[in-house]
């Protein structure tokens, strides 16, 4: 019975960012839990490889190719999956920062991490709630990240924005309760093609997963499962949080060469 509350059938579901790593992880394990699927990111033919996975689970999935910094093209998504007959989950996958030094970070910068980050979500999430309220409500999964919470060089403007998304989510949530649920994840190192790299060199890779108490880095679809937990009725009784995914850090686990000033 337990594992019945975990179930999706029947809800429709966006996830934003669904190309590769987290993202399509999520778009196919939300499938297996029963829901079908709307796609988005850059690439089609990466969502192409998602959405045949989908399909293969005998669950729908509608690919959307599009730049989800602009911020019409992510708010038509809403749309987009309204023509399925209803929206009930919408997971604020994209987002990111590349690192950068202080004073190499303008104020351009800066605010373009934070609409990537933050107005992204704001404007899919707005243009889905008359959908959900159509219905029986829904929930609202953003995925922030660990950096929103702890120090590190090279990450001002990633971690703000990712503080700014995690505090979001808790006025969101107050906004829209009771019917819709707005929580998130902060992520810790997890082996996506943003770490690539680091995996290639067993070096740092060793590093990172010293630094972390569970001595290895995070998998795509322990994210994954974590959205379908806030998705669905087992995590009924959630708003407002964000639920720590991380392996146990407390704080980053690489430190980025940059030197005093």
């Amino acid at each position: 019975m337990i594992l019945d509350t975990f179930r999706l059938d029947g809800r429709v579901a966006v996830v934003t960012g669904a190309g590769r790593g987290i993202g399509a992880a999520t778009a196919l394990a939300l499938a297996e839990a029963g829901a079908d699927v709307v796609i988005s990111a850059r690439t089609a033919a990466q969502l192409d490889e998602v959405a045949g996975k989908i399909r293969a689970l005998g669950r729908t999935a509608v690919t959307v190719p599009a730049d989800l910094s602009d911020l019409s093209a992510v708010a038509a998504l809403a749309d987009t999956a309204a023509e399925l007959g209803r929206l009930d989950i919408v997971v604020n996958n994209v987002g990111g920062t590349m690192p950068n030094t202080f004073l190499t970070t303008t104020s351009e910068f800066l605010e373009e991490a934070f609409r990537f980050n933050v107005s992204t979500a704001h404007a899919l999430t707005r243009a889905a709630v008359p959908h959900m309220l159509k219905n029986d409500g829904g929930s609202v999964v953003n995925i922030s990240s660990m950096m929103g919470r702890s120090p590190g060089r090279g990450f001002l403007a990633y971690g703000t924005a990712k503080a700014a998304l995690a505090h979001w989510t808790r006025l969101a949530a107050a906004d829209l309760s009771p019917r819709i649920r707005v929580n998130a994840i902060a992520v810790g190192s997890v082996l996506t093609s943003a770490l690539e790299v680091v995996a290639q060199q067993p070096e740092i890779k060793k590093q990172m997963e010293d630094a972390t108490p569970l001595h290895r880095l995070g998998e795509p679809w322990e994210i994954a499962a974590a959205i379908v937990y806030l998705s669905s009725r087992a995590g009924g009784y959630v708003t407002g949080k964000v639920l720590e995914v991380d392996g146990g850090i407390a704080a980053p686990n690489l430190d980025l060469p940059i030197p005093d000033l």
